[in-house]
Order: C-alpha cells, then structure tokens, then sequence
C-alpha cells in the first residue's frame, strides 16, 4: 500500500523521500524553513560570490548559464543580465526537439547574450535513448546526462570557472561556489545530480557499437581540467526564493512562448515543452513509482498555499500516469520512431519495469488496464 505525505500528495515510493512522525514528507520540512531564511541576506551573498567571478574588463564571459530555453533557465538569465553579468549560454539540445523548444530558445538569444549549442550525434542518441529505456527505465538518461556535462566541457573550453544553475534540488547548500575553500567541482559532486541510476558512461563501448569516442559529450573533464579552471557552480534557488510559477510570469514577460494547454500528464502549460520524449520519462515514473508530474507540481502549488490537498488528490487522480499516447501533441509511435521501437514493444517495455505491488491486477496477477492502456493504483490516498 503506498503511503502518502499528509500535507502534500507525494507518496513514500519516491526515491529519498521519508515521511516524520508526523507523517509529513522532508520535502515539505524543507519548504517551511524558507520563512526563516533571511532572503535579503542570501541576496548580498549571491552578490558578493558574483563579484568574485566578474570580469571587469570584459576579456571573457563571466559565468556560464545552461538553457535548455525553459522557464527556468529563461529566468536564470535574465537575473544574471539583471545583475550585470557578461553570461555564455550553453545548451545540450534535447533528445527529441520540439518547435515551441526551438522557440524558446531563439528568445533565450534575442535577451541579448552570446551562445553556444552542442547537438550530440543523433544517431548515437537514439542509441542511448533506446539503452536507457531497456536497461534502466529512462529514455531521458543520455540528456540528463548531457545537461551535467556538456556545459562543465565549454567551462573548461572556454576557460569560464563559474556555472549558474538554476533550482536547488537538496534545497540545503548554495553549491561549490559559496563554499571558502575546496570550491572546485569535482567528478564525484556532479555524479550526484547526473540522474545516471546506476548507468555509467563506462558501461557504454560496446553496447550496439558505441565507441568511446561517440561519447565525449557524456564525459566529464578530468578532475584535473576541473582543477586547472577552477571550474564551479552554484545554484539560485539558494539565494532566490525559488517558484517556478513566478518564473514562467517573468520568462513570458521576457518572451518565452508557452504550449497552448495544459502539458499532457500535468498541470500546467508553461514547463518542459522542449523534449517529445518527456512523456515517457515521466510515465515511467509513474510506473516504478506510482507518482507522475502531476503530483510534483500538485505538491509544489500545495506548499505554496495556491492548491488544497484535496484539490491535489482531484488533480492527480484524473491527470497522473496516462498513457503517452501523445506529448506536446506528437504521437506516440513518431516519438518512438527515432529509436526504432514500436508501440508493442514499448508496452512490453513498460510491463517490464512497472511496480506490480502498486497497481491493482486481476486474479492471475496480470496488470488491470482500461481501454486506453491506463493502469489504476491499488490507493491514491492514506
């Protein structure tokens, strides 16, 4: 039976989630503590990092900030341009490109920065695209991949030591950067936010004909290149009050176009619309977890007082874990064209990874689904 956070809707499968005594997730522990950070303070911090790392004399760029042309990221440089800072833009395009993703990152230039893009081979990518879903569950392991390395290569090409991430995902620490001493990013920091899930990029050559030279944009510089540089990062949402509602206001008032409805499987219309495969990826979420992006943005808009929990639970039960027979309006069968899967065989795929004990089955034991290939969970709430 899956247990869930009494405040927020998230349920207990979620990987590094605990619930208190109390019965209420650290997720939500965490987002009470923002009323006791003193947010003016942690601005003049972020100040005072930023400073370090200016060129005053305009002989390079002074920090790098990774687009994928999102919200966020559209935010992010736009707080940097705000604060005077020289930025390079550097995006790892997606797996699976979208128009209004093209879009959106045509704006992120019009801002008025310099930028740079690496499109990994797509041959290759279909290949780790295919590699991740079979063997891990994740068709967006190689772009999660991509996103951490990619940009910490042009740091160290392009001889910029300071990376400006976007949202802290432990909500604990500022990053490298903040840090007095031992600020440098090393290989074992950025393996943790890498989303590898026990996938290395060693296990690659080899596997349908990979060469160790189709991986370079999955690879991290040597520790040593790291060091030379004196590559860095910090994350934002340390220092910003952190919403990505608000974010999306302020990219749209800067130009970011968003999806003309609601995202299939979510909420809202205003978050990740660059990537066709992203369906995917969150239904097998859904599948191993019994949680879908529903449910995250559900918890983020309860915690910020916008959504009852009820009103949550009403929302997660009609919107999480559909089938991906769509995404940003692309079918299915396109989407997994690229990497020479059909629909029959995706199914197996998701059978094959989904958490049987979570999802109500027949008496055989065999997963009950409707006639759109939607699975129900054996309990949506405690």
């Amino acid at each position: 039976m899956l247990v869930y956070c009494c405040r927020c809707v998230m349920p207990h499968t979620k990987p590094d989630l605990h619930l208190d005594e109390e019965g209420i997730c650290n997720a939500c522990r965490s987002y009470e503590k923002r009323a006791a950070v003193d947010w003016v303070q942690r601005g003049k911090e972020l100040e005072r990092i930023l400073e370090r790392y200016r060129h005053p004399n305009g002989e390079n760029w002074d920090c790098i900030v990774p687009v994928s042309g999102g919200k966020d990221s559209t935010y992010q440089v736009v707080r940097m341009l705000q604060m005077g800072l020289n930025p390079l833009c550097v995006t790892s395009t997606t797996c699976d490109l979208s128009a209004i993703g093209r879009q959106n990152i045509e704006n992120i230039k019009r801002l008025g920065v310099d930028y740079v893009e690496m499109s990994p081979n797509p041959r290759v990518r279909a290949k780790l695209n295919r590699i991740g879903l079979t063997e891990v569950g994740d068709i967006s392991w190689p772009e999660h991949v991509g996103i951490f390395t990619i940009p910490v290569r042009a740091a160290v090409q392009f001889n910029v030591p300071l990376i400006v991430w976007g949202e802290n995902s432990q909500n604990e620490y500022g990053g490298p950067a903040a840090a007095s001493e031992n600020n440098a990013l090393n290989r074992r920091w950025l393996e943790e936010f890498g989303g590898l899930l026990g996938l290395r990029v060693s296990d690659l050559p080899g596997q349908e004909g990979i060469t160790t030279r189709d991986l370079i944009n999955y690879t991290y510089p040597s520790d040593e290149e790291l060091a030379r540089v004196g590559v860095t990062g910090l994350f934002l949402g340390h220092y910003i009050p952190w919403d990505g509602l608000s974010n999306a206001l302020i990219a749209t008032s800067n130009g970011f176009t968003s999806f003309s409805c609601a995202v299939e499987g979510s909420l809202v219309n205003y978050e990740n619309l660059d990537n066709h495969q992203t369906g995917i990826h969150d239904y097998f979420k859904f599948l191993k977890f019994g949680f879908g992006r529903a449910t995250d943005l559900a918890c983020l808009h309860i915690r910020r007082g916008r959504l009852t929990r009820q009103g949550g639970l009403d929302a997660v039960r009609r919107l999480d874990g559909q089938f991906p027979w769509t995404y940003l309006g692309k079918p299915l069968a396109e989407i997994l064209a690229r990497l020479e899967l059909s629909v029959d065989e995706f199914i197996s795929i998701c059978d094959s990874f989904t958490n049987r004990r979570i999802f109500e089955r027949n008496a055989d034991g065999c997963l009950l689904k409707d006639a759109h290939g939607n699975l129900t969970k054996i309990n949506y709430d405690n």
